[in-house]
């Protein structure tokens, strides 16, 4: 059995301009809440997350690369324990022409059910990417979200 989270958004912008916000550091720093992931982005690539003070919260290796329409990422979470033990996940971003905007899906896919890693991803993707699509817009993030107090 098998856990899953898909998100999909459109963007108004080119397959070029969203290639690069997705794999060039100074733009995933804006609306990554201050995460860049590191990377060459080429199949058999190391793949790291990493905030400023330099911690690595997640890791992983290319698995494909197809510039501008398909990244897919062997991906496992390294600082939440609960979340680490459970292996590596997938996920695969395909971007898709449509007309002046581009249609983004994001497939995060993994070999258990009940994940605990699809349940955090499936709160983060979507803060992660409304701030994508407000930076390519807007030419400004989203501020990073504020737990509310219990």
């Amino acid at each position: 059995m098998s856990d899953k989270f898909v998100y999909v958004t459109y963007i108004k912008t080119t397959p070029e301009k969203l290639w690069e916000a997705l794999t060039k550091p100074e733009f995933t720093r804006q609306y990554w809440f201050g995460a860049t992931l590191e990377c060459e982005w080429k199949p058999g690539s190391p793949w790291k997350m990493v905030f400023a003070d330099g911690r690595v919260t997640d890791t992983g290796e290319i698995l494909e690369a197809e510039k501008p329409k398909r990244i897919v990422i062997k991906w496992r979470h390294e600082m939440r324990p609960e979340l680490k033990e459970e292996g590596w996940s997938r996920c695969e971003m395909m971007l898709e022409p449509v007309n002046d905007s581009v249609k983004l899906t994001i497939l995060h896919t993994i070999d258990k059910e009940h994940s605990k890693l699809i349940e955090a991803v499936s709160g983060g993707w979507p803060q992660i990417l409304s701030s994508l699509k407000s930076l390519l817009e807007t030419g400004h993030a989203l501020p990073r979200p504020v737990p509310k107090s219990a």
